[in-house]
């Protein structure tokens, strides 16, 4: 069976790969996601308020004693004289990643100024990444702020990236806009290649009894998998871009999950799968080898052979 599909204008084996996480850290590991049968590599996301965080520490650690007596100012290289480890260990691990695998390598970007966003994405293509994306964290907590223009800083930003690189673009969304199927046009309109189906927000709690914020890290679930379903069926065919969806995926399709239909866009080793528009259409009605549909209809289910 022929699985071959083309997401972000790169030809891939089949449309299942491990999404943006730790996974890439490790070069053993990513080596292995490729010969399980990884269609591309994700790397997890590359966030700029991390490394300026970083690059403040570093500056204060260098320059804290530089004055302190004369034999001091060569001890250190001077603030304009580095660059920030954290992004070279990162830069340095897409290289890495390209030189170790065949796949296509997409690199994750997270940034908090304009100016941020183009620097690093033009590393990121230097280094050697086949594709960005752009993973978008924007919390609109302004009630003065409308949902327009929430959307057009979304649309402006890869516009702002997009005359500095040459590779292809995702942009990756939360599900909370107005309207999803516009802003889509807008971003294919501004040059993103694809869009991917949700990034997810962290829900801080508060602990009463300390009464001081906590954070909470929820890991996804497959309850997560049906909003990115359903989105997909209603996008398909409509939007000019490839689709991808991110999470859900927990846990390996067997005949008691009854869950086949859905999982035949995701990949067996979670946490995050990707597909393009027109194997979403496929994988509605059609199984992996050795599972049949139980019916025709695009909601079927799959079952033992």
């Amino acid at each position: 069976m022929d699985l071959s599909t083309t997401y972000l204008g790169l030809r891939l084996a089949h449309p299942l790969m491990p999404g943006a996480s730790p996974l890439a850290d490790d070069l053993d590991t990513v080596r292995r996601l490729e010969e399980a049968g990884a269609s591309a590599i994700v790397l997890r996301s590359l966030f700029e308020e991390q490394i300026i965080n970083e690059q403040f520490r570093e500056i204060q650690d260098v320059e804290a004693a530089e004055d302190t007596w004369y034999e001091a100012v060569t001890y250190y290289p001077r603030r304009d004289e580095y660059r920030l480890a954290g992004i070279d260990l990162y830069l340095e691990q897409v290289r890495r990643i390209r030189e170790a695998v065949a796949v296509p390598v997409i690199a994750s970007l997270n940034g908090a100024t304009p100016g941020g966003w183009v620097e690093y994405a033009r590393y990121l293509e230097e280094a050697g990444a086949d594709a960005l994306e752009l993973n978008l964290y924007l919390l609109s907590a302004d009630p003065e702020q409308s949902g327009a223009l929430v959307e057009d800083r979304v649309v402006e930003l890869l516009r702002s990236v997009r005359p500095h690189v040459s590779v292809p673009i995702a942009v990756k969304l939360s599900p909370f806009f107005s309207s999803l199927p516009n802003l889509i046009i807008r971003l294919a309109e501004a040059g993103a290649a694809g869009v991917v189906l949700f990034n997810r927000f962290y829900q801080p709690d508060i602990d009463i009894e300390e009464l001081e914020v906590v954070p909470r890290l929820r890991l996804s679930d497959s309850s997560e998998l049906l909003l990115r379903l359903r989105w997909l069926a209603i996008l398909s065919g409509r939007v000019d871009v490839s689709l991808a969806a991110t999470g859900g995926c927990t846990q390996p399709p067997t005949p008691s999950s009854r869950s086949c239909a859905a999982l035949t866009l995701c990949s067996w080793s979670p946490p995050c799968c990707v597909t393009d528009r027109n194997t979403c259409a496929w994988s509605w009605t059609r199984c992996p080898p050795g599972w049949r549909p139980t019916s025709t209809s695009p909601s079927s289910r799959c079952g033992g052979a």
